[in-house]
C-alpha cells in the first residue's frame, strides 16, 4: 500500500509550482509559441518546434500536480507525537563508529536524499 501523505510544507511547494507554471510560465511559452508561429514556416522552425514541446510538458506537469494534489492527504505535527518516529518526524540514527545521521520521514513528493528526507514507503520508515 502507498501511502498518500504529504507534510504541509510539501504541499505547499508542489501547490506554488502548479501555480507558477499555470500563472506565469505557460502564458510565457505560450506568447513565445505564437510569435515563432507568426513567422511562418513551422515545419522548419526550431524556436516554434522547442517552446511547442516545452508547453507539452508543462501541460504534462500540471496535469499530474492537479491529481496529486487532490489526492493527497496533509499530517500536520501534533504535540501527542513528540519522542516517537511518525511521519513528518525528524530522527537519528548511529552506526557502530559512532558516525550519526539524520533523517526525515516524508511522502514520495518530497523525497529529497540530499536533505535527508526519506520516503514513508521506504523499507526503513517502515521498519522505524
Amino acid at each position: 500500500m502507498k501511502a498518500h501523505l504529504i507534510t504541509r510544507k510539501g504541499w505547499e511547494a508542489l501547490d506554488k509550482e502548479l501555480k507558477y507554471l499555470w500563472k506565469e510560465y505557460r502564458p510565457e511559452i505560450t506568447l513565445k509559441v505564437q510569435e515563432a508561429a507568426a513567422q511562418g514556416d513551422r515545419s522548419e522552425n526550431a524556436d516554434y518546434t522547442y517552446n511547442k514541446r516545452l508547453l507539452r510538458q508543462i501541460d504534462r506537469r500540471v496535469r499530474y500536480l492537479v491529481k496529486r494534489l487532490e489526492e493527497l492527504k496533509i499530517v500536520d505535527y501534533g504535540p501527542e507525537q513528540e519522542g516517537k518516529v511518525f511521519f513528518g518526524a525528524w530522527f537519528e540514527l548511529e552506526n557502530e563508529q559512532g558516525d550519526v545521521v539524520r533523517y526525515r520521514i516524508v511522502g514520495k513528493d518530497e523525497l529529497d536524499t540530499k536533505l535527508g528526507y526519506i520516503t514513508i514507503d521506504s523499507p526503513m520508515a517502515r521498519a522505524l
